[in-house]
């Protein structure tokens, strides 16, 4: 297994988005799964969806918006609020997991310039991590997947799970390790109607589970695991003081000689103050381009009339980037992140 290169390699010129979901995807998809939900036991294959509705889909949408915002290529994922770890049954997951998977993985083959796939895993509350580490192995090693999305609370807002620390997601990491894949920590929906899911679930997952890795010890155990936080780390950069302070009341290393070897931050943050505080605070080392293009937030800006999830202009008008930090964020770090994007991209001449 060969962890992220420490040493500086060859900078792409190509700009990956690290955070995408097909949010598009055609009705028949949301269909099926109400079917499921509903025992109406619907052809275990999954929904009959062409290629050229693939194609529409997307063309539409995520790569018209991907070339008009100037990216080149997205990790791209099931949409993460309807992973819906918190629904069903446990056989149910894992079925809801390979028809999203493998819809993923044609739309890498349709649009492998464009998309690189990453993978859901069936994820069930209560239920061994198991099933989650034979999906994984199948998406990377027989479809050519490159990562994961792991929720940290598949309750859906009730945090009813143990914490990611818990010896219980062992087998997973070992498998990540073997695999050399990292996870971007990403929630689901919520089914708690005090949490709304990508205002509160998605923000509060990302700055608990970063809390989480500070009062554990997982990277002794696993020192080449990696994990991406998205959506800007959540709360984490706007108190990095106390998380420095909590971690150092607690005999820890500084937190960029102890957890930022293993953790990154993505740009998903929509405002300029916001990454301007994101790479300001967290180095730039650790800070990877992602947008959740089209996602959270599907509006325009009435005061500056882009939409607020384009954030390759945010890190564009960051003034104090020099030209090689944005090398960094926008394809230097993926690629260390995602060795095996990396080897995609060279096998491609990219």
């Amino acid at each position: 297994m060969t962890g992220p290169a420490p040493a500086a390699r060859r900078e792409s010129t190509v700009i990956i988005d690290c955070h995408g979901h097909y949010t598009t995807v055609p009705k028949t998809l949301h269909e099926w799964r109400r079917a499921q939900l509903a025992g109406e036991n619907p052809d275990p294959a999954g929904p009959a969806i062409s290629d050229d509705e693939v194609r529409a889909s997307i063309e539409s949408g995520q790569l018209r918006q991907q070339r008009e915002r100037g990216a080149d290529l997205t990790l791209f994922s099931p949409i993460a609020g309807q992973m819906g770890h918190h629904l069903g049954t446990a056989a149910d997951s894992v079925l809801w997991s390979r028809v999203c998977n493998d819809l993923i993985a044609r739309v890498e083959a349709l649009f492998p310039d464009n998309f690189v796939a990453v993978c859901q895993l069936p994820q069930s509350p209560g239920a061994p991590i198991d099933a989650c580490v034979e999906e994984l192995e199948r998406c990377v090693t027989e479809l050519g997947f490159v990562g994961c999305n792991l929720n940290p609370d598949a309750s859906g807002a009730f945090w009813q799970t143990p914490a990611m620390t818990d010896r219980s997601f062992y087998p997973l990491y070992e498998k990540m390790c073997e695999l050399d894949v990292p996870a971007m920590i990403h929630v689901s929906g919520s089914c708690n109607d005090a949490v709304h899911h990508t205002g509160a679930h998605y923000i509060n997952g990302d700055t608990t589970v970063f809390m989480q890795l500070i009062q554990g010890d997982l990277f002794k155990d696993f020192p080449d695991l990696r994990l991406i936080i998205p959506h800007g780390g959540g709360a984490v950069p706007y108190h990095w003081g106390r998380y420095r302070g909590l971690a150092l009341d607690m005999g820890r290393e500084e937190l960029e000689d102890g957890l930022l070897r293993n953790v990154w931050f993505d740009t998903c943050v929509y405002h300029q103050p916001g990454i301007d505080l994101l790479t300001s605070v967290i180095p730039v080392k650790n800070v990877l381009f992602g947008s959740e293009m089209i996602g959270a937030v599907k509006g325009v800006d009435p005061r500056t009339g882009h939409n607020f999830d384009d954030t390759k202009r945010y890190v564009d008008g960051a003034a104090f980037l020099t030209d090689e930090d944005r090398a960094a964020i926008f394809a230097g770090n993926a690629r260390r992140v995602y060795p095996r994007l990396d080897a995609k991209l060279r096998a491609r001449g990219r």
